[in-house]
């Protein structure tokens, strides 16, 4: 997998490489690049594909510069940057920091998609978004909660990835996320630290400059979710200038893992249409 030093540390990426409208996709808390490998391989022809490990707790290289959320943000703005990625189409699923690079750094976008994310006030989001809080705060409650999720007979509990997918995760892609967080104490430290300093105030400020927006935008939302309201995706979509909403059934807040055949469909039409 290669790999870019940036200011804030090393981030681990996956390129499909060749030619065709830049797609950069970016996953949620506790998932690496792994979560959008049903979705790559529906748009790999005709697309150049990069996903980043972001330093969200399933990252492999500790970061020199302990991350918050606004890290993150200047950190995806860089990584475009430093890629030299023109014209992009910047996905997000379950995390809402692309609303605020969008709002921010919007010089490389040439559109933006929203996949069943923090939005607004609900940050962090739900009970496991409460739980992780939690687990941030407590001595010694991030090594608790990842040997909750990682005993298998609990990882469809409400508080974990059953709140995320109506169908199992395989067990093999679980125990990769969770891995550097039971292994490594850097990657430790790092996930308290980003767990710590959420700024609440930052998504309602990302919906004002949302407004401003005046590339293409798609909304994706799970009509199931149980994490991330569904009147919060209609918001979205009627803020952005050029937002359209599309809603699916039969999937929780990880559609890249429970209809990711739909997602990519979705995706080529919007890159395409655009």
């Amino acid at each position: 997998m290669p790999e870019i030093e940036l200011s804030a540390g090393t981030v681990e990426y996956e390129d499909t490489g060749g030619e065709g409208p830049v797609v950069v996709l970016l996953h949620g808390l506790l998932h690496d690049a792994s979560v959008w490998r049903k979705v790559i391989a529906g748009l790999r022809d005709g697309h150049r594909l990069v996903a980043p490990t972001l330093p969200y707790g399933s990252h492999r290289r500790p970061m020199t510069r302990p991350p918050t959320p606004d890290l993150v943000n200047e950190l995806i703005a860089e990584f475009l940057d430093r890629l030299d990625l023109r014209d992009v189409t910047l996905v997000e699923s379950d995390c809402g920091r692309a609303q605020t690079v969008a709002s921010r750094h919007p010089e490389r976008l040439a559109r933006l998609v929203l996949i069943s994310c923090e939005a607004f006030d609900n940050y962090p989001p739900g009970l496991p978004g409460r739980m992780i809080g939690a687990a941030c705060r407590i001595p010694g409650g991030i090594p608790l909660m990842v040997r909750t999720l990682g005993w298998k007979p609990l990882r469809r509990l409400p508080v974990g990835l059953g709140a995320l997918t109506r169908r199992p995760v395989p067990d093999e892609i679980v125990d990769r996320w969770l891995r550097p967080l039971r292994t490594d104490p850097a990657i430790r430290r790092d996930f308290r630290h980003y767990g710590t300093h959420v700024r609440r105030t930052e998504l309602l400020e990302a919906a004002q400059g949302l407004r401003h927006f005046d590339r293409p935008a798609l909304v994706v939302w799970a009509v199931e979710d149980r994490m991330m309201p569904r009147e919060h995706g209609r918001r979205l979509a009627e803020l952005l200038p050029r937002g359209r909403l599309a809603e699916i059934r039969g999937t929780r807040t990880l559609i890249a893992e429970d209809r990711p055949e739909r997602l990519a469909s979705l995706l080529r039409w919007f890159v395409a249409e655009g």
